[in-house]
């Protein structure tokens, strides 16, 4: 008796030989047959895959389904002649073949495997009916309509499914296209296998170029709603930067005065204690971190807008200096009249800026978009907040292309926003535009007492 050696075990630090030269992982027979696998699963997968609607334009929306419904029609009533007029198949055997022929056009609308394996048994069962009945010259496997009732189901097979799949389903019709005239054709018939390789295989290629166009813009489109949110979020944040850099002057007075004030705080009283000391050191300690951390933050912002550090130490501007901003509004070509109702009073650092600001863009905007129209700014002090508005009447010239897009209504929005007032903007009636905003103030006197006294309106023209 003959004992077989067991093979040899590979050594510890041998590294197995490549199975071929150059050979890649997708061409190991593993791979291969995931391939085969992968198509066979999706020539037998049979779920729903509804043909969508057109998008453009809406009245044509069904136009699709209209066209496949009536070739349906059309090739159902064309095979019943054909069956009865050529081959001599009668009774009601004729009718049930054409039926299977319109049936899987239908069917492919909605379920475009099913579809075609009824397409493809349908041809199988009218290939054998008609066998006995062939005359000299006539076609066979496929009748003179056969192969042109089947191209629109495997359009709509090649429209709906992976690239690899229409080349399986294109594979398996000419494969059974082939071998029943390789193996069953009947004598003096005509071939119908050239024919049916090039309707097949040109409208396979034509399906996988329209499904390929159709993804193609569908990602385009997905891609330009994210560029243009993106777009949004970034023009949103670079103009919460801005207003923070703004900012950053109102709110390190007010940290710099707590400091200041903390320190001098035990000098003004006789004999303080020490519990006093302490708790004023550490509020003087605490608002001299906060500014430096404020400091900190704000470089970082600043780094980020390298053109703005000629501006960083400048005084924030208030509606003090409305004047001289409409006078060089005046100077760029606008007619610009001014209007201040109620009590003028100083407001809170935060409420000046933002005020300020908002007039500001929106008569830069009057001078971008609306060249030679008359515009009107008005002021309304009220007992808990300040009305601003800006009207233009309609532009007398066009306007000149824009740069770019801006920072204007959702800079002034987020403005007033972060006040917790509102802004509104939209055009007028008269062919102009408006922009109108509320915000909440604080009306303080040097003296610390609320400003009290007789409205006043001026109007500078």
């Amino acid at each position: 008796m003959n004992e077989q050696s067991e093979p040899a075990a590979p050594a510890p630090n041998q590294v197995p030989a490549p199975a071929a030269a150059g050979g890649q992982p997708g061409d190991s027979p593993d791979g291969a047959s995931a391939v085969v696998r992968s198509v066979a699963r999706g020539l037998l997968d049979l779920k729903a895959a509804p043909l969508p609607k057109m998008s453009k334009p809406r009245w044509l929306a069904w136009l699709p389904h209209l066209v496949l419904l009536y070739l349906a029609a059309a090739f159902f009533a064309v095979t019943t002649e054909q069956l009865g007029n050529h081959y001599g198949v009668n009774g009601s055997v004729r009718p049930l073949l054409a039926t299977l022929v319109g049936a899987s056009i239908v069917i492919a609308m909605r379920w475009p495997m099913a579809g075609y394996w009824l397409g493809l048994t349908g041809a199988g069962l009218i290939a054998a009916q008609i066998h006995g009945h062939v005359g000299q010259g006539q076609s066979w496997p496929w009748m003179p309509a056969g192969m042109f009732a089947f191209a629109p189901v495997l359009l709509l097979v090649s429209l709906r499914v992976p690239p690899r799949v229409t080349v399986g389903a294109v594979t398996v019709v000419v494969a059974c296209t082939g071998l029943a005239e390789g193996l069953l054709r009947p004598e003096h018939s005509g071939t119908t296998a050239p024919g049916a390789i090039l309707l097949f295989a040109f409208t396979g290629l034509l399906g996988y170029a329209l499904r390929a166009t159709r993804l193609a813009r569908t990602q385009l489109v997905q891609q330009e709603t994210l560029t243009e949110e993106e777009r949004a979020r970034r023009t949103l944040l670079e103009e919460r930067s801005r207003i923070a850099r703004e900012l950053h002057d109102v709110v390190a007075h007010h940290m710099s005065v707590i400091s200041i004030q903390a320190q001098v705080a035990p000098f003004l009283v006789e004999n303080p204690s020490e519990e006093l000391k302490e708790n004023l050191a550490g509020i003087r300690a605490n608002a001299v971190e906060a500014l430096t951390e404020l400091r900190r933050v704000l470089g970082v912002l600043r780094s980020e807008q390298p053109g703005e550090d000629a501006d960083a130490h400048h005084p924030q501007p208030t509606l003090a200096e409305l004047g001289g901003l409409v006078d060089n509004v005046r100077a760029a070509g606008l007619e610009v009249t001014t209007e201040i109702a109620g009590i003028r009073r100083p407001l809170s650092p935060g409420v000046e800026l933002t005020a300020y600001r908002i007039v500001q863009e929106a008569l830069s905007n009057c001078l971008r978009h609306a060249p030679g129209s008359v515009v009107e700014v008005g002021i309304a002090y009220g007992p808990r907040d300040v009305h601003l508005c800006v009207a233009n009447t309609a532009p007398t010239r066009p306007a000149p292309p824009s740069m770019g897009a801006g920072h204007g209504l959702l800079g002034m929005r987020e403005r007033a926003g972060m006040l917790g007032g509102e802004l509104a903007a939209g055009p007028r009636p008269d062919g102009g535009y408006e922009v109108s905003a509320v915000l909440p103030m604080d009306p303080v006197s040097p003296s610390g007492v609320t400003s009290a006294g007789p409205e006043t309106k001026k109007k500078d023209s």
